[in-house]
């Protein structure tokens, strides 16, 4: 019987300590994206010469550019936009996209520069 209770209260400890960490991850990915939001609107010189070059490489920086699956300025993956294809959400998704992927603008031209997408 003490070795039931022994198994089953290690158990639960290990539940405990799963969701937890689970709980911990979704609070950190949630500032996490709430801080690349917060730095998009505060983008250095390079940051936004970097944005702006992307811009006209892929659309000519044509809000309604498209091309295959691909729309928009920053010519996204039109399931990334959700069906909203204002400019408004297309800035949105850019910088998210760029910043969880890349770290930065300028890190995504990088990119482009050597494959020619980003």
């Amino acid at each position: 019987m003490n070795k039931n209770k022994s198994l089953l209260t290690k158990l639960i400890v290990a539940l405990v300590l799963s969701f937890s960490f689970i709980a911990t991850t979704q609070i950190t990915n949630t500032n996490s994206t709430i801080q690349t939001v917060q730095a998009a609107r505060k983008l250095s010189k390079r940051e936004r010469a970097a944005k702006n070059w992307i811009a006209m490489r892929e659309s000519g920086g044509n809000y309604y550019a498209r091309n295959g699956v691909c729309y928009g300025k920053y010519q996204l993956n039109i399931n990334y936009l959700h069906g909203n294809y204002s400019p408004k959400n297309q800035e949105r998704v850019a910088n998210n996209y760029v910043y969880g992927r890349y770290g930065s603008w300028v890190n995504a031209k990088r990119f482009w520069l050597s494959h020619h997408w980003y």
